[in-house]
């Protein structure tokens, strides 16, 4: 099974599987803010986004021990 990064007509980026025209498996939406600071970056940000969450996932399904962030390296709002 192959997946696809897509960028949809609204400017949101998706994955989706690369064989299928179904709803994507995730989607990325940036602030106009965060466009304006990534510009042409965006699609690269989004990209490493995506694969880090993959890579998580998988280690999660495998049963691997997953590096867990201290809670001041990452802020939740």
């Amino acid at each position: 099974m192959y997946w696809e990064i897509i960028e949809l007509a609204n400017g949101e980026v998706a994955l989706r599987r690369a064989d299928s025209n179904d709803d994507p498996l995730l989607v990325i939406r940036f602030s106009d803010e965060a466009k304006e600071r990534l510009k042409e970056q965006r699609l690269d940000v989004a990209r490493a986004m995506i694969s880090a969450g993959v890579q998580v996932a998988t280690e999660i399904e495998s049963g691997d021990d997953i590096d867990e962030l201290d809670d001041d390296e990452v802020m939740v709002h």
